[in-house]
């Protein structure tokens, strides 16, 4: 795994404003988030270009290709080399060849952005929704009934990109305890979690030790991710929609949401 630390590279920029207050106005520079087009490209072909926030894309571009199945596990990833330009960046992957050969079967363009929809699908017929069964382990079994709203209180204090611009979303990873153990942030949620996923599977963690707490609603696309990567809870500050609900419950994941000081609303119990 190559990374640039290229020293050019910043997730901020500063831009000048006027900010009102009543009848008050002056002007000012305020700190806004870098949104980037980043192309995933794997074995020389470029398989994705999605809007990020330039910052661990090597763990972002190992995150994404486990959770969208190109890849089964670590080991199908050979190598991770990040390219920087001006005002974009590439991630070449380097698959072991049966996990590049299923890729090309069934390869699909992905039109990238940070916002929700179904990118590069031709049919609604072509929509994977079927989720793979969460492995069943003894985390939920040993969860601190208080590990909510641990992760919920102390979530705020490690998002640093949203302190400085108030516009990125955050993925945590967090033990049984709520204590949390890796942070990522990102101007798409998808990726936030992408980022995390890849973050953790670098620390060699597993995914069946923890749960995942999502700074923003709960849609269906983060429940499919989750799930193909094991994860067995996702707690969600914001509302889930019917179809992450479906999902989590043929999955087994255990889904909480409106996760906000020490309470919680549970849609699917594992």
């Amino acid at each position: 795994m190559i990374e640039s630390t290229d020293s050019d590279i910043h997730t901020t920029m500063s831009v000048p404003v006027v900010r009102h207050r009543g009848e008050q106005a002056s002007r000012t520079t305020d700190r806004i988030a870098q949104e980037w087009p980043v192309a995933i490209v794997c074995n020389g072909i470029s398989h994705a270009v999605m809007m990020c926030t330039p910052a661990d894309l090597d763990a972002f571009a190992l995150g994404f290709v486990l959770t969208e199945g190109i890849a089964a596990r670590r080991s199908d990833v050979v190598d991770i080399e990040v390219v920087w330009h001006a005002a974009s960046a590439e991630v070449e992957v380097t698959l072991v060849q049966h996990a590049f050969s299923e890729l090309k079967v069934r390869r699909r363009s992905l039109a990238g952005r940070s916002g929700c929809g179904v990118c590069g699908i031709e049919s609604i017929e072509l929509l994977d929704l079927a989720a793979e069964p969460v492995a069943p382990g003894p985390f939920l079994s040993t969860l601190d009934p208080q590990a909510v709203a641990r992760a919920a209180a102390s979530l705020p204090d490690r998002q640093t990109l949203q302190k400085q611009t108030g516009g990125v979303h955050a993925a945590a990873w967090c033990n049984a305890a709520g204590e949390i153990v890796h942070v990522c942030e990102d101007v798409g949620r998808h990726n936030a979690l992408d980022k995390l996923i890849g973050a953790v599977t670098f620390a060699r963690a597993s995914t069946q030790d923890g749960f995942v707490f999502l700074s923003s609603r709960a849609s269906y696309e983060l429940i499919r991710k989750a799930a193909r990567v094991n994860v067995p809870m996702i707690a969600t500050i914001s509302a889930p929609t019917s179809l992450a609900i479906d999902i989590a419950k043929q999955a087994g994941i255990r889904l909480v949401a409106f996760a906000r000081g020490d309470g919680f609303v549970e849609y699917a119990p594992a």
